[in-house]
């Protein structure tokens, strides 16, 4: 094995550029090779537009795949939530490391817990999905708040806060954990309240599909729980026919009996962004040993959900 340094692709963030450095040292450690960061500015970075306006599915993803074709790196992170449901062929999604918090999380300002927000409260996200769920909580439990359409990175979001622009901002534990500032948070919002995005606290590391070597060198980073829990969750989605900006939540946990893992749950969410119309299904089956499998699942509670009306309820649907 070369110990010529490997090329890998990221986005500018401060997060894009925390999570790729901890995959760097991981893949050092396993390939014995220097990893060296290569920038890569990206539509999504750079647009100051609503992400569904946009079009959501890609704008983070598509300068590093064209980069990883063109062979300028040899892989590349992304933020699994971020990937388009559709794997090219030339590239292989080689890793999915085991997975961080999923649950998505406030920042207030007092340090105020969600349901301890005054009457009227400005809430920042800049995702369908939490709208919509925040909202249909707020009006199942006689919470008065008004939810307010943002974009930038973790800074700009948390200043809207300390300059008393909005009240809190809603953010993904995962991201606060990878930049060590998780103890900003004043309140985790639990699963049941806020279903997270298919794939959120996952990465995901592709390749080409070509080079064999590397590709089985980053599968040593692989973790088949995690993959499996978000081949399911974006089996649903992509059932669903929609974009990863669109209102859907979802999450396959597993089910432990002691130490033995006896089943995975996934469960799913659609909604419009005001909360007042909302389909919730969740399904339970063995946990998938195949990639087959997971997506079997994943459509299966596509199916039900479609059947309860969630087509009806997304607004974008990816193209």
């Amino acid at each position: 094995m070369t110990d010529k340094a490997l090329r890998l692709g990221t986005r500018r963030s401060k997060l894009a550029m925390a999570q790729s450095g901890q995959v760097a040292d991981a893949v050092s450690r396993v390939t014995g090779r220097p990893v060296e960061l290569v920038e890569i500015t990206t539509y999504g970075d750079v647009s100051q537009e609503a992400l569904a306006q946009i079009g959501g599915t890609g704008v983070f993803v598509t300068a590093l795949r064209d980069a990883l074709v063109r062979g300028e790196v040899d892989f590349a992170v992304h933020s699994l939530k971020d990937l388009p449901t559709t794997q090219p062929g030339e590239l292989a999604l080689a890793a999915v490391p085991v997975r961080e918090d999923p649950r998505d999380v406030i920042v207030a300002r007092d340090a105020l817990k969600f349901t301890d927000l005054p009457r009227g409260a400005r809430i920042g996200t800049g995702s369908p999905r939490r709208m919509a769920q925040l909202n249909a909580y707020a009006r199942t439990h006689g919470l008065d708040i008004e939810t307010v359409a943002i974009r930038g990175n973790v800074d700009t979001r948390i200043g809207y806060v300390h300059e008393g622009r909005l009240d809190a901002v809603v953010l993904a534990a995962a991201g606060l954990n990878r930049i060590g500032r998780i103890d900003e948070v004043t309140d985790f919002l639990s699963v049941d309240t806020v279903l997270p995005a298919p794939g959120q606290g996952a990465l995901a590391i592709e390749c080409a599909a070509s080079d064999a070597d590397l590709v089985a060198a980053l599968g040593e980073l692989d973790d088949p729980h995690t993959r499996a829990a978000v081949t399911a969750e974006r089996s649903l989605l992509a059932a669903l026919e929609a974009g990863c900006s669109a209102p859907v939540g979802a999450l396959a946990d597993l089910l432990n009996d002691g130490p033995v893992i006896k089943e995975m749950r996934l469960r799913g969410v659609v909604g419009t962004t005001d909360g007042s119309r909302m389909v919730q299904q969740s399904t339970t089956g063995s946990v998938p040993l195949t990639h087959d499998g997971a997506m079997a699942l994943g459509r299966e509670l596509a199916t039900e959900m479609l059947a309860q009306g969630a087509a009806g309820l997304m607004g974008e649907r990816a193209q």
